[in-house]
């Protein structure tokens, strides 16, 4: 864990915090807060700032939350936790002041030594979302859209190791959106209980609060920040395709990095969403009815102008023993394909205990491909490839030769001229 500072009067309050940092907890001499980071940093002594403060507001609620202000406006400041059992009459405030957390002064060592780890986490460098290749045009960030048109094909696998591959590269600048309004399970890949979901960020959206939107986030072990699907499927229709827009709006003007499990199909929110996208990711099963569906897809949106730009098409699920080849895919889409992925006994292991393949670092085939999958996405936008009506007047001859068992079923991408 990184280095903490806590500012205490309460020797008990304090023995906990040892117990939940180890040996990286300093106290600060007894007295009154002090008034910015400058003063802090004497007061330990050092010249570079702390990952992690803990203000106990026992020594004064407005002092602290001014320190707090101070220290979270600063670009080279710390994370801030407050001690304090005001409850929500403080929330506010501390929010405005840009606090990372609020425990109670009687929090077990378990809770603390979460809150902290987490607070450690969001401490890596405020510059992190300028990573190179991280922003799309005019600096906002890049929208990575996961779509397939059918379910069950491993679109929330896919979207949770993109999501983790990219944060371990750029953490606390990727966030991780479940598009999936009704059925969306992304926290349970990603072994969540979140407290807040899609719905509460909507509503906060409306309102114009960056900041205050941010509290809807819950930032996951490997720096990567999630925004959970709401539980009941009926809270759907609270959700509009114009409160999607906005909603992306305002994250990528705040992360480099904004990846999207969509639900299957072309529902409002994913066409509000692809509307947005900068990099859409592609998802089928090396199968016939996802092959069709996808291709009805892909069609469908280039009618409406929508996938014009890059895109990349991944194959789940692909085994030569299905009766179908990979250039049965490109045949069919009019599209190569650029990444595919085995089935493996990994993959179903990861996603029973909420443990992505990227974030267990395996060497097996699929992460070994799902790795590759994400260093195209950080190498930045990729050369745009040819667009779909293009590669759609490859004749049938000049097509891959189909095996004769499965492909008669699939036509080759109908010609747009």
């Amino acid at each position: 864990m990184t280095d903490v500072v806590a500012a205490t009067a309460s020797l008990e309050l304090e023995q906990r915090l040892a117990a939940a940092t180890g040996s990286t907890l300093t106290v600060l001499p007894p007295g009154p807060l002090p008034d910015d980071l400058g003063h802090l940093l004497h007061q330990l002594g050092r010249s570079s700032a702390p990952g992690v403060v803990v203000l106990d507001c026992d020594l004064g609620q407005t002092e602290a939350l001014n320190l707090a202000g101070r220290l979270s406006a600063d670009p080279a400041g710390p994370r801030v936790v407050l001690v304090s059992d005001a409850g929500a009459e403080l929330a506010l405030a501390a929010l405005r002041a840009g606090v990372f957390d609020i425990v109670h002064p009687q929090a077990e060592v378990a809770e603390l030594t979460r809150v902290l780890h987490l607070a450690a986490a969001a401490a890596a460098p405020r510059e992190a979302p300028n990573v190179v290749g991280g922003h799309g045009p005019g600096g906002h960030g890049r929208v990575i859209s996961v779509i397939s048109s059918k379910g069950g094909v491993g679109k929330t696998t896919v979207s949770t190791n993109i999501a983790v591959g990219l944060a371990q590269h750029a953490p606390q600048s990727t966030v991780l959106v479940d598009l999936d309004v009704q059925f969306g399970d992304v926290a349970s890949a990603l072994n969540l209980s979140p407290e807040y979901s899609l719905v509460d960020a909507v509503g906060l959206a409306a309102s114009g609060d960056s900041m205050a939107l941010k509290t809807c986030l819950t930032l996951h072990e490997t720096g990567l920040y999630v925004l959970a699907a709401p539980e009941s499927p009926a809270a759907a229709d609270r959700i509009s395709s114009s409160d999607i827009d906005l909603l992306l709006s305002m994250l990528t003007a705040e992360f480099a990095f904004v990846v999207l499990d969509t639900a299957p199909g072309l529902s409002e929110h994913t066409l509000a969403a692809l509307d947005r996208t900068t990099d859409p990711v592609l998802l089928t099963s090396l199968d016939v009815p996802g092959l069709r569906g996808l291709r009805k897809e892909v069609d469908a949106l280039t009618e409406l102008g929508i996938l014009t730009g890059s895109r990349r098409l991944v194959v789940n699920f692909a085994d030569a023993r299905s009766g179908l080849q990979l250039s049965d895919v490109e045949a069919t889409i009019g599209a190569k394909v650029d990444v595919a992925l085995p089935r493996a006994r990994s993959v179903p292991a990861s996603v029973n205990v909420g443990v992505p393949l990227l974030q267990a670092g395996g060497h097996d085939k699929a992460t070994k491909q799902l790795r590759a999958l994400v260093k195209e996405l950080l190498a930045g936008s990729a050369v745009d490839r040819a667009e779909p009506a293009v590669r759609s007047r490859r004749s049938r001859r000049d097509a891959p030769a189909p095996r004769r068992a499965a492909h008669r079923w699939l036509a080759p991408v109908r010609s747009a001229s």
